[in-house]
């Protein structure tokens, strides 16, 4: 699940986007509405947690902006004004959840991945491939049976192997969608996580790997 935070407030846009690393989320930050205007054009989102009152661009020309996309990720309000005309005038104008500040970070969490289910492009509930089934929801992954002891990249990881099956992920196509964009592409991070991804679905092997194409669940 790709996110982005957009908040100038930067100490608070650094713990939100932490928290939703922490659930296995890959989150880019930006700090005003310019800025995240232009990622949006390079990369795809699930979901964008927006705050209002930006610099450079305000939220609700963005959040705007972002409903006029026929690729439009889903977008969570998340700001101060939370009265309920805030509330009314921030639905109408294309976001699809809104949260005021201070909130409570389980329930940001829950929002945006309920969120990301209701994204027109959402895949099934459970992924199915190879003998594993995995539940995004409830964070569970089995395979013939046998529940897998998962870390959070892992299972991020084996996630966008299953919604990308029978198709290939390149290294920097999993760096991508599992980690962020601080993420190091020169580093062994993908061939690491592979292989004790690998070693926990046991036998035999079903991740195969072909030089310069990438990775697949066979």
């Amino acid at each position: 699940m790709r996110i982005m935070v957009v908040e100038d407030a930067r100490p608070l846009a650094e713990v939100v986007a932490e928290g939703l690393r922490d659930q296995g989320m890959a989150v880019d930050i930006t700090y005003d509405g310019l800025s995240a205007a232009a990622k949006l054009e390079l990369t795809e989102y699930d979901v964008v947690v927006l705050d209002r009152d930006l610099p450079g661009l305000h939220g609700d020309t963005l959040c705007q902006m972002i409903s006029a996309r026929p690729d439009r990720p889903m977008v969570l309000m998340l700001t101060a004004a939370g009265a309920p005309g805030d509330r009314v005038s921030g639905l109408t104008l294309g976001a699809d959840d809104y949260l005021a500040k201070p909130f409570h970070f389980p329930e940001l969490v829950l929002r945006v991945q309920a969120l990301a289910r209701r994204r027109p492009d959402a895949r099934p509930r459970t992924l199915r491939a190879a003998g594993i089934e995995l539940d995004p929801i409830h964070r569970t992954a089995v395979r013939d049976g046998r529940r897998l002891n998962l870390s959070v990249k892992e299972f991020a990881l084996l996630q966008a192997l299953l919604r990308a099956s029978p198709g290939f992920l390149s290294a920097e196509e999993l760096l991508e969608r599992v980690w962020d964009e601080n993420a190091d592409p020169f580093t062994n991070t993908v061939t690491v996580t592979i292989g004790r991804l690998r070693r926990k679905l046991g036998e035999p092997p079903v991740i195969t790997t072909t030089p310069g194409v990438g990775y697949r669940l066979a």
